[in-house]
């Protein structure tokens, strides 16, 4: 008698469960339908933001007309890279020097310090850096953007940090102790092998910390001196006074050039080899 064949069992899905459809659909309407509305207001010839009146692009010249939000823009772009590229040093330091050393006291600790900001409500880390250079202003008398590019570093390192940690833990090992076996000296194991290979990784984590930098409200607002505005702030500032369907474009650029920078990151963190 031939052998039937055995029937595998049919491995387990959410999509299976009742009512999953219903409610992932109603999630991505609640997420995504107050985006959408945004954007197409920003197109809108009126000066409503619940009437349409027509197409127009009009929104979008003024804005780009208008000097303070080019000087916002300057100083946004200014800001979140050189806060997202010092972070990013800092934050390779640091996944280097948790992935490739031996064990020690403390090393548990230094992880959960470098991710503190992640876990501290960020208004508690705005206030506490308002304390901190309130006192440091007075002291010295001094009000540039040192103060703002110091306070988004100590924001964005832990996100630039877990993507270089990540690729670390990924690559193997093997490759550098080879090169050592070949009497290469530790710096050029790193520079030859090490830092080509985690590459994608400090792309992304400079990146991820680019997007963090350049969306921040809360610390910014705390830390930030007069005539220190970035394009959030200022949005928040026009807000305030009056709303126009050119906070809707300024969010609309906005939101662009985030989301191709955060595909940029997920198509890096995503690759093998």
């Amino acid at each position: 008698m031939a052998d039937r064949p055995v029937k595998q069992p049919k491995g387990y899905s959410v999509r299976t469960l009742p009512g999953f459809a219903v409610l992932a659909l109603f999630t991505f309407f609640a997420l995504y339908a107050p985006i959408t509305i945004l954007v197409a207001y920003s197109f809108n010839a009126g000066t409503s933001l619940a009437i349409w009146e027509g197409f127009s692009l009009r929104w979008y010249y003024q804005a780009a007309a208008n000097e303070a939000v080019q000087d916002a823009a300057i100083r946004s772009l200014y800001l979140a890279f050189s806060a997202a590229t010092i972070a990013t040093i800092a934050a390779t330091m640091a996944a280097l020097a948790t992935t490739r050393t031996r064990h020690f006291p403390g090393k548990t600790m230094i992880y959960a310090l470098i991710n503190q900001p992640l876990m501290v409500p960020e208004i508690v880390t705005a206030v506490a850096l308002l304390i901190v250079f309130a006192a440091v202003k007075v002291w010295t008398g001094h009000t540039s953007m040192i103060y703002l590019i110091a306070a988004h570093t100590a924001f964005c390192v832990p996100f630039a940090y877990l993507p270089i940690r990540a690729r670390l833990e990924t690559m193997d090992t093997s490759l550098e102790a080879a090169a050592q076996d070949l009497y290469a000296s530790p710096w050029m194991t790193f520079r030859r092998v090490t830092l080509p290979l985690m590459w994608p990784g400090i792309v992304a984590g400079l990146m991820l910390a680019f997007v963090i930098s350049l969306d921040d409200v809360v610390i910014t607002e705390f830390v930030k001196s007069a005539g220190q505005d970035t394009l959030p702030t200022y949005m928040l500032g026009q807000l305030r006074r009056v709303v126009t369907p050119e906070v809707n474009a300024i969010s609309t650029v906005i939101l662009v050039a985030g989301a191709i920078l955060v595909t940029l990151f997920f198509r890096l963190t995503s690759r093998r080899g």
